[in-house]
Order: structure tokens, then sequence, then C-alpha cells
């Protein structure tokens, strides 16, 4: 069991069956893989990884003038005096009114409305909302609550009329709780960039109507937030959180007069740290595509800003959206929600399917990826997803996850094979005390040794030690009727600790109904050590499958919501270790957690190594 796995369980609530166990044929038992020899086949289409152009990203080569006014800027030179030195400066005010593209959750913000706040799937009183500690408010909470991302929300719930007094209060509410720019849990300049951003996208919900009587305290508190990110937006080392300081600065510069200078110094700013934040292959090096997904929403309000004051948006943003849209897309399953890996969760069809449309950018998605590290094969109906890259670095970490090697499996829309997922919205409904479990690898559809992580799990989202290098190639394969696609990958994450290196092979049929693998512990050395060591082969269940195990314990029989029949089967050499099956969570796009089932194979095995085959197969 993984550390805090016990807490991880008791929050999912056991949803115990009394049906009599169906009988199932056993089907194929899986035998152990042998590395085929390479055939004459074309490969699988897989999606080309566009790279980088530096250029791309770049500063807008607009003469030494502009590159002087930024760099002045840059020194603490006054926006007013670069842009206007001989007349007075322009009185406050906004300079167009932006139609975002992107939509809000109705149901939050008629919740809103009605006097609750709604954030990682809890709500709150409304009136019981404390803007002032930290302590009291839940990561989720925090977001939503001091970056203004509820504006969205609040916007597309009903007219801007209805909505200027539930806008007005709750700005008026927050700005008496943090007078003062740089003081308390509001000031950091990931918070402060999305909070200036909502206020410049969504000023005619506070402003209209009575809303007047908010316009004076809401041009200074602009102007008053988009100077204290002028002086601090660099000191941010996370490249997201620094993304979206100069989203909001860059807005500012855009939407407030006097700020073609800050404009200039954002506009370089953004584009440097988008090519510093993003690989080449369109992934976040954070690795997260919850975090990957707030960088298209960002890019998508700054493009619409340009638009509001009828200027050309860079190129350089199309095509970094063209870079992130396929890469988001490739950890989509068979359901069109989002995988749950590195602590985001699964968001829904729905929301996906809003944010691209917003971004403009019709595509496939990526299905090869080397930085972003997840690889996905589609066969007919089916979807498979592996991890074959080492967690994120710490400098890039956000809710980083020891997730190496792991991997999620659907069909249709039915997902069978998941991770927990959900720990960057732990604190509402996910309990923040189980947060380091469901970063775990044991909350991870992979093999686990001794219970220990394969990379170290910190605090804060941090990563410590472990995986450092991931070995993985591609193929596809031609066997006589049968056919399919053939990923192999192996980390080095146990090998300083018990000297063993773990390899997974997956073989996908092109019919999409039998998913073989085998998971291989090889020792990292030249000699294996004596003695031996417990492992567990953990396999987390998708919602709603029915998982009983096989009279001779050696597989599990899983019915799908749809009485749809699969089989889960041990063969080879796994020894004495039979299934099982455990209680498990999942969490959804919400931050809901729902009590899943888990297929645990575990058992001793011999330091020197050993091997695991498995099949997964669809019957009748």
């Amino acid at each position: 069991m993984m550390e805090g796995h016990a807490d991880l369980l008791s929050v999912a609530r056991e949803d115990a069956s009394d049906e009599e166990q169906v009988a199932l044929p056993l089907g194929d038992t899986p035998e152990p893989l042998v590395t085929p020899a390479p055939v004459n086949e074309p490969e699988a289409e897989i999606e080309p990884a566009r790279a980088l152009v530096l250029a791309d990203f770049q500063p807008p080569r607009s003469g030494p003038l502009h590159s002087a006014m930024r760099l002045a800027y840059k020194l603490g030179v006054p926006g007013q005096i670069l842009s206007s030195p001989l007349r007075k400066p322009a009185k406050p005010r906004l300079l167009g009114t932006v139609q975002s593209p992107l939509e809000g959750n109705r149901t939050a913000g008629v919740a809103l409305r009605a006097g609750q706040f709604f954030a990682g799937g809890l709500k709150h009183p409304l009136a019981k909302v404390d803007y002032r500690s930290p302590s009291k408010m839940t990561p989720p909470f925090v977001r939503a609550v001091h970056g203004f991302t509820w504006m969205r929300d609040l916007a597309s719930s009903a007219p801007r009329a209805q909505c200027a007094g539930t806008a007005g209060d709750m700005f008026a509410a927050w700005l008496k709780a943090n007078p003062q720019p740089g003081k308390g849990p509001a000031w950091t300049v990931e918070l402060a960039g999305i909070r200036l951003l909502n206020w410049l996208v969504h000023a005619p919900i506070v402003l209209t109507g009575e809303g007047e009587k908010h316009k004076p305290r809401f041009l200074e508190a602009l102007e008053a937030t988009a100077r204290w990110l002028d002086r601090n937006v660099t000191r941010e080392d996370d490249r997201l959180a620094q993304a979206s300081g100069w989203s909001g600065m860059l807005a500012a510069g855009l939407l407030l007069p006097d700020g073609k200078a800050r404009k200039l110094y954002a506009e370089a700013g953004l584009l440097r740290t988008l090519g510093e934040m993003v690989s080449d292959d369109g992934g976040v090096l954070s690795r997260c595509p919850s975090a990957q997904a707030d960088a298209i929403a960002l890019l998508v309000e700054v493009r619409a800003c340009y638009a509001a004051v009828g200027e050309e948006a860079p190129a350089a943003l199309d095509t970094m959206l063209a870079l992130l849209v396929p890469a988001l897309l490739g950890v989509r399953m068979g359901d069109r929600g989002l995988g749950s890996w590195q602590g985001g969760a699964a968001m829904s069809e729905s929301d996906l399917d809003a944010l691209v449309t917003a971004s403009g950018v019709r595509t496939r998605p990526l299905a090869e990826a080397g930085q972003w590290g997840f690889q996905r094969v589609k066969a007919k109906e089916a979807v498979l997803v592996l991890d074959a890259a080492p967690p994120p670095k710490p400098r890039h970490a956000r809710h980083a996850c020891a997730s190496t090697l792991a991997f999620e499996f659907s069909h249709g829309p039915q997902r069978i094979i998941v991770n927990c997922g959900g720990a960057a919205l732990a604190g509402a409904l996910v309990p923040a005390r189980i947060e380091q479990g469901l970063r775990g690898t044991s909350a991870h559809s992979t093999m686990v040794l001794d219970d220990a992580n394969s990379t170290a799990i910190l605090l804060h989202g941090q990563i410590g030690k472990g995986v450092e290098e991931v070995d993985f190639t591609r193929e596809t394969l031609s066997q006589g009727k049968k056919s399919g696609t053939r990923l192999e990958a192996a980390h080095n994450g146990y090998a300083a600790r018990f000297g063993l290196v773990h390899r997974r092979i997956l073989i996908l049929s092109d019919e999409g109904e039998e998913l073989r693998g085998e998971d291989v512990l090889e020792p990292s050395g030249r000699k294996g050590k004596r003695g031996k060591i417990g492992y567990a082969m953990r396999f987390h269940l998708g919602r709603g499958i029915e998982a009983k195990p096989t009279e001779d314990g050696r597989g599990v029989h899983l019915v799908m919501p749809d009485a749809s029949y699969w089989q889960f089967r041990l063969g080879g050499d796994s020894g004495e270790a039979g299934c099982s099956v455990e209680d498990s969570l999942w969490v959804d796009g919400h931050g809901r957690p729902h009590a899943t089932k888990q297929i645990v194979v575990e058992g001793l095995t011999a330091r020197s190594g050993g091997r695991f085959p498995w099949l997964l197969k669809r019957m009748g």
C-alpha cells in the first residue's frame, strides 16, 4: 500500500454489489512478450511534432525606437513619458471592450448569483468568504477568489445587467480586504496576472448600470496591479506563473491609456517566457495537462485583447497555440475528456471542446511526444496513453507525480484503466490530507517496488530524486493475421535503491480489443542482488466497472456499464502472485472523487529480476 493509501480509500464510499459473479470464459493466457524481429511494414501514422522556431518567439522587429522604449520601461521610466512626453497624462479609462471566446461554467455563475461560491466541486456561502486569510481557503478557492476566475463563470450565466450587482459587491469586498498592493496572499505574480487579465476582459460585468460607482476604484486597482507586476514579474521562477503575469501586463498595455511602452515590454517578456516554458513538441515543461489548458486559455484571452483595440497579435501567439493544442489533445481519452496526469483531473468533453474551439486551432491529437512524454495509440475505438518520460524537473513542477510508465486505456466512451488524478484540486472535495498519496506511484496504473515511489514525492507539489532517464521505442507490428502497435519503455527510478530497472511493454491490437502487457524487472548492474523484494502492479479501474476475481485467482472479470465484458489475466512466470480487487478512487474534472476499484497483483520476486506478463481482452 502507498503511504496515506488508507486515507485515500476512506474518502470513497464503498460501492458494494451483491450480484452473483458472472461466469466468463477464461480467454487466452498471456505469455512473456519476446522482442519481435523488425518487419518491413510502414510505421503507424503519427502526428509529427512541430519544432519550435526560435525566431517566432523573439520580440517583434519594430526598429530601434521601440527597442529603446522597451529598455527604458524595463529600467523604470514611466510609460506616459515614453508614449507622450509633451502632453498631460491621459485620464484613466478603458480603451476597448473585450469579446472573449472562452466560455465559463454557467452552473458556477448561477451559484454565485444565488450566493454560493463554487470552486473545485465544493460550494461555500459567498457571505462567509474570507478575502484576507489564506489559511481559511483551500488552493482551488485561493485561485478562484484571488484570481477572479469566477468572472468568466458569472459572465456566462446571465446578461451583464443581472451580473453587475454580484460582481460589483465581490470586487468591493475583495478590494476592502486587499487595499495595499504586495500585501497578503493575493499578491503572487500568478494570481495578480490572472486577476488583472480577468478584470480587463470582464470589466463590463462590474461597471454596468449601478456598477459605475465602482469605476474610479476599479480603474485605480487596474493600474496599481499593473505597476506591481511591472516591478515583480521577473522575480517569479515558475514559467507558467510568469506567463500569467506577462499576460496581465500585456492586456493592461493594450487596454489602458499611455500603455505603448508597457505593451512592448510585456509582449517581449511573454514571448520569451513561452519559448522557455514549452518543449519542442508543444507540451508545457510541468507535463501537467491542466497547466497546458491554462496556458492555452491565457493566450486566447490575450489575443482577444489585441482584437478589442484593433491591433494584430504577434504571429508567435498563433504559432504557440498550434503547438499547445495538439499536445493537449494527445491525452484525450475515448470519452473525449482528458486523462489524469501530473495532478490534473479528467477535464470533461464539453470543457475541452470549448477551450479548443476558442483557440481556433483545428488539428489531430499528437501521438508521439518525446519531451511532453505522453505516447498515444488509437486503434479503432480504443485509446492507449503511456507516460514514457521522467517527471518534470523540480523548477518546472507544479503538482508533480511519480507516474513514470503508468498508462490509461479506454474503449469507446468507457475508461477502463485510469490513474486516480486530482492532486491539484486537493483541499475542496478531495481532502488535502491525501494530496501526496494521489501524487504517488501507487495512485497510478504501473508497478511499485517495496511500497516506494519511483520518484520521491515532496511537499507543495515538488518532487525529489528518482527517475532520471526513460528509454523508449515504438513500432508497428504485423504477425500473420494479427497486427498492432508496440510501446516499450524502461526507467531507472528504482536503480539506486534496489538495483533494478523497470521495463514495460504494451502491445495494442489494431482491432483495439486486446492489450498485451509485460512488466519486466532487470538488474541495473552486471550482477543482480541477492534476496527478494516485494512488488505490486496496480491497474486502477474506471468508474462504474464491476470487477470480480476468477476462481483460479489468476484473472479478473470486468463488467462494463454498457454490459460489455472484458477480462484481465496473468500469465508466464508471475510466480505465485494472484489478482485481487481493492478499493480505489478517481477524481473527475469537477474535483469530485468517485469510489472505484483497482486490480492489484502483488508478491515477492528475486532481486535479480523477473518477468510479469498479463493480458486485457474484450470477450465475446
